[in-house]
């Protein structure tokens, strides 16, 4: 399959695959995903989100995944399922252009260190750099510019952007995806000031990404200082995330864009951080806990949840008002107390 080619299937295909249940040509051949809005005749649309029922009844799609509870408004073929959402994902994978090609091998501008040990159907691009001792499971990709640093071992399946840098003693597990421009076991932060001036702390520490573990672009995961930084399976990590120094994050949790987590924070599983979240170091959250975005979390969360911080964008002469009244709070509490006690008395 060449880079471009999309890949095509019959809609009843398309339903085995996904488990669901086709009303329509079965025959009919689709070559790719859209939504309800943009879909052409050889597309399949879906529907998750009631916001979009809207744009159900004029669809031009082939087909549309969606809950049978919406197929009455539904004027093309369809496929059912309880989840339709879960089986968009699906199908998104199986139309990856990328998913089906063939590895391209090794490029000749490449730099692979004789002592790499590199597993069948590995692919390394374009001026890529694989150090001394690494060690790449089968079906490995290397995108173009990439380092893979020093004794560092990735595994089966797993896929580097172009532009991603690993350095030494890394580990990174299978399936895992790491996007353009991230950077995976770069030092803490850790300096030591003696009064006047800051000395670095080395950082012998690495970096452990479990199974199935995504990495959005530009994000950064800091090596530990001393033990390692800990990402369990099946983490999801957005752009522009800050991960510091031995930071844990249990399995199955989702972080999403420009998160800051400071040093030694434990995060535990199935958590949600939103945008913009800032997490304290040395702090513990629970398994189960969701963080809404732009909150600061100062403090260990021990009860699974939703918690939030801070407040929401208002008009500018409202919120001046409002943060000269913020400054009286302490003020106003003690009067409030008085006057309590007074009436107390």
């Amino acid at each position: 399959m060449t880079r471009s080619a999309i890949p095509k299937m019959t809609l009843g295909d398309l339903a085995e695959r996904l488990g669901a249940r086709l009303v329509g040509d079965a025959g009919r051949q689709v070559g790719g995903l859209a939504t309800l809005g943009e879909a052409g005749p050889d597309q399949v649309a879906f529907l998750a989100n009631r916001a979009y029922l809207k744009d159900l009844p004029g669809t031009r799609a082939a087909a549309v995944l969606l809950h049978p509870q919406h197929a009455d408004s539904c004027p093309v073929d369809r496929l059912e399922l309880d989840n339709p959402y879960l089986g968009y994902a699906a199908a998104s994978r199986l139309f990856d252009s990328l998913a089906g090609r063939d590895p391209t091998g090794i490029h000749p501008s490449a730099v692979v260190d004789p002592t790499a040990t590199l597993g069948e159907r590995v692919e390394v691009g374009a001026n890529a750099v694989i150090e001394a001792g690494a060690t790449l499971g089968d079906d490995v990709v290397i995108g173009p510019g990439s380092v893979v640093g020093a004794d560092t071992t990735i595994g089966d399946g797993s896929r580097l952007h172009a532009n991603v840098t690993v350095y030494h003693g890394v580990v990174i597990g299978r399936r895992v995806i790491l996007h353009s421009g991230s950077v995976v076991g770069g030092d803490g932060f850790g300096f030591a000031h003696d009064g006047s001036r800051w000395h670095k702390i080395a950082q012998l520490g690495g970096v452990v990404l479990g199974d199935d573990v995504e990495v959005g672009s530009c994000s950064s995961i800091d090596r530990g200082a001393l033990g390692d930084t800990l990402i369990g399976n099946d983490v999801k990590i957005d752009s522009q995330v800050q991960i510091a120094h031995n930071v844990q994050i249990g399995e199955h949790s989702a972080l999403a864009g420009c998160v800051g987590i400071a040093g030694s924070t434990k995060v535990g599983r199935h958590c949600m951080l939103g945008g913009g979240v800032g997490l304290a170091g040395h702090l513990t959250l629970c398994d189960g806990v969701q963080v809404t975005g732009m909150s600061l979390v100062t403090n260990s969360i021990h009860e699974p949840g939703v918690y939030s911080s801070g407040t929401g964008a208002m008009a500018n002469a409202q919120w001046r008002k409002n943060a000269v009244r913020f400054k009286q709070l302490d003020d106003m509490a003690k009067r409030l107390t008085r006057l309590e006690r007074a009436r107390g008395a």
